[in-house]
């Protein structure tokens, strides 16, 4: 299995995209604001005017640009460094938007009108030093202000990027629980074939034992040839488990009969692989073996709503708890329903349902239940 990779540090930087969009963003408004207030006021040169605060937003745009290609590098470090940072370089960015400011209104080619209207908002006479510091202080917090946004959305990027991260990792060992589970099936089920083929071979039916192993062979090809966290076709889990029965119908030809009940629209619905497979081992198990006379096992599935509810029912004798439930049972004969429950609740959690217990008059039931569209299910790691 692949494990999921760690994210360079770009990754959990905001995208440029959004970037430029704050950037462009900050100076539109003072542009749209600017432009407004000298509507209202009935400013003389409104287009002059408009065209020259045009070009100087272009150009804060350009040393806001600037600033970002300061920070981004950066963003590793921490707040109290970076928000320094912020108020360390906005300094010589501040004073290169004023003297922009002062060349595009007070010296590139004014207006009498423009240069009127500018000694209005003037009390006094100042050196073109003065009044580019003034634009300066004036512009500095409005610099700073962007750049403490950026701060703000680097980290929410690096926490989208670590809730990310910790959902791959998660989803990744699902995928590992769910491995592990589904590999403990075969073991458990060759386990017990193997001690069938055993007491064939000792009661001289040998004819019966060749057949098991050629059914035993057919089963493990069909089932190490799919993907131990795959998903599988209801109808292909069934014909998985028909197989197994034939296996053991050669153990117990007259006493093993096999029902199957499932609407044809549903058989295209997908299932995780050998989900069945302990269920009907037990019911061969603790139903058929334990029983002088024939047992009917039947394997159904019904819609009920957006969920799949498949059932394992056996008539076998009745023996209160025998899978392993019950204070008294024999050690070890839970192990195949606790992997099938463990199963549903690592893949579907609060979605699937798992139950089982004696049927009244002997035999035993299992239930499971889990989302029947795909859509439902959670998302697994990519592998």
């Amino acid at each position: 299995m692949n494990m999921p990779p760690t994210p360079s540090p770009s990754q959990a930087l905001p995208g440029r995209r959004l970037v430029i969009q704050s950037i462009a963003g900050f100076w539109a408004f003072y542009f749209l604001i600017n432009t407004l207030k000298a509507c209202i006021a009935e400013a003389p040169d409104q287009l002059d005017m408009m065209l020259r605060r045009l070009v100087v937003s272009m150009i804060g745009v350009a040393l806001t640009l600037v600033l970002h290609a300061v920070l981004r590098p950066r963003s590793h470090w921490s707040p109290g460094r970076l928000v320094g940072l912020v108020f360390a370089a906005s300094v010589p960015i501040s004073l290169a938007y004023g003297a922009t400011n002062y060349l595009a209104f007070n010296i590139i080619m004014p207006s009498p009108a423009l240069l009127a209207e500018i000694a209005r908002y003037s009390d006094k006479e100042m050196s073109p030093t003065l009044e580019i510091l003034g634009l300066a202080t004036s512009w500095y917090f409005f610099v700073v202000a962007w750049g403490v946004l950026y701060i703000a959305l680097a980290y929410a990027e690096r926490v989208r990027d670590a809730e990310r991260q910790a959902n791959r990792y998660r989803a990744a060992a699902q995928t590992a629980e769910l491995r592990a589970l589904r590999y403990q099936v075969n073991p458990h089920f060759l386990f017990n074939t193997l001690n069938s083929l055993s007491t064939l071979v000792l009661a001289g039916r040998n004819g019966d034992a060749e057949q098991m192993i050629l059914n035993l062979s057919s089963f493990f090809r069909a089932s190490l040839a799919s993907d131990p966290a795959g998903d599988v076709l209801l109808a292909d889990e069934i014909a998985m488990q028909q197989r197994y029965l034939e296996i053991e119908r050669v153990r117990f030809p007259d006493r093993l009969r096999i029902e199957i009940d499932v609407p044809a629209a549903l058989e295209q619905v997908p299932v995780p692989g050998l989900i069945l497979q302990p269920i009907v081992e037990n019911a061969v198990k603790h139903g058929v073996a334990r029983s002088r006379r024939p047992v009917t096992i039947t394997i159904a599935a019904r819609a009920d709503g957006d969920r799949l509810r498949i059932s394992v029912v056996d008539d076998g004798e009745a023996l209160g708890g025998r899978l392993g439930t019950g204070p008294s049972d024999p050690p070890g004969t839970g192990t195949g329903i606790r992997n099938v429950c463990d199963r549903l609740a690592a893949r579907f959690g609060e979605l699937a349902a798992c139950s089982h217990g004696a049927v009244p008059g002997g035999g035993y039931r299992v239930d499971l239940a889990m989302p029947r569209q795909p859509a439902l299910w959670p998302a697994l790691a990519a592998e």
